[in-house]
């Protein structure tokens, strides 16, 4: 009979040295001292209060974690959590607190990457978040309303999740009901294997609190993104260059196909690797380099996972026959508010 596991405290003794507490120090302006002011019949009476008086700015603190990927201090957190950051100290599990320097940041993926001047630090390297399954153990370690360091566990909810609560531009959550709180942010979400499949980044909650869904960016999305910022301080894109919608069942019966899968394409940026390769408006898109395509997230990930530059082979069902086509990407250029596109 195999014996049940009733402790995960050896993976939490492996793992928790490789995650940090951020603290990320921004400067906002101070608010008014004296909104009644901007009522006109107490301005009449009172005066206003001189306009060319500076108020004074506050400095706050945000809260956070991280993951150190590399033994050389290479930390993965989120990008909001150091967004606007003008100083960052990063706390190790050992009490040790080091200045940190942002390498690189990415608010399309909400990863971002800092170093810290230290060697011989305890590291996690993503696996492939590809093999995590729906029902895997997943523990959350982090530094939920500045308690100090926290297990959490649970399980995968959902895989390939999007909420676009952020910018929202490239997501592909893994759903935990790990409890995650203000402060998990960044911080790590392991298998019963004590491997990093997902950095923690959002919750849906009607109070702010945890109410069992919360979100992790994928290791593999995670991967691609920290390295390209370790490398050049920026992430570049693949784009094909087609505006795309879902195909519903009455889509695909009109369209001959027996079952509804892929996207269909709405339009074709002209001059683009989609027209250039001979993509059509009203083609469905089924696969892209041999990979089928679920939706139009599933579509829009592949492509800019794939650097600008690469040849890629893209499925197509076209007068009810699949054909391929050859593509070159062009470099993705990012938008205030990105369409569905791929």
């Amino acid at each position: 009979m195999p014996v049940r596991q009733t402790s995960y405290a050896d993976i939490v003794d492996r793992v928790s040295p490789a995650v940090v507490t951020v603290h990320a120090q921004r400067r906002v302006r101070a608010p008014q001292q004296f909104p009644f002011f901007n009522d006109p019949l107490l301005r009449q009476f009172f005066g206003a209060p001189s306009r060319s008086a500076p108020q004074a700015a506050q400095r706050v603190q945000a809260l956070g974690s991280g993951v150190i990927v590399r033994s050389d201090g290479y930390i993965v957190t989120n990008h909001h959590v150091i967004d606007g950051a003008e100083a960052i100290k990063v706390e190790l599990a050992d009490r040790r607190v080091l200045d940190a320097k942002v390498i690189g940041s990415d608010a399309p993926s909400d990863i971002a990457v800092m170093k810290v001047d230290a060697g011989q630090l305890v590291a996690l390297s993503p696996s492939d978040s590809d093999d995590v399954r729906v029902g895997d153990v997943a523990l959350a370690i982090g530094n939920p309303l500045g308690l100090g360091e926290t297990v959490t566990a649970g399980i995968i909810s959902a895989k390939g999740r999007t909420t676009g609560l952020s910018d929202g531009t490239f997501e592909d959550f893994l759903q935990t009901d790990a409890p995650i709180n203000r402060g998990n942010s960044g911080g790590a979400l392991v298998n019963a294997n004590g491997d990093l499949i997902g950095i923690n980044s959002q919750i849906v909650s009607p109070s702010g609190g945890n109410i069992g869904i919360g979100f992790a960016v994928p290791s593999n999305m995670v991967s691609e993104v920290s390295d390209q910022l370790i490398k050049g301080g920026k992430v570049r894109r693949g784009q094909l260059g087609v505006s795309i919608q879902p195909v519903t069942p009455d889509i695909a019966a009109s369209l001959g196909m027996k079952q509804a899968r892929g996207v269909i394409v709405n339009d074709v940026v002209r001059g683009g690797p989609a027209e250039t390769a001979g993509i059509r408006r009203g083609d469905v898109i089924v696969a892209f380099n041999s990979k089928p395509v679920v939706d139009g997230n599933t579509l829009r990930n592949q492509v800019a996972a794939t650097a600008p530059g690469t040849a890629v082979e893209v499925t197509v069902v076209r007068d009810g026959r699949e054909q391929t086509v050859r593509a070159t990407l062009s470099e993705y250029q990012a938008r205030e508010k990105p369409a569905e596109q791929g």
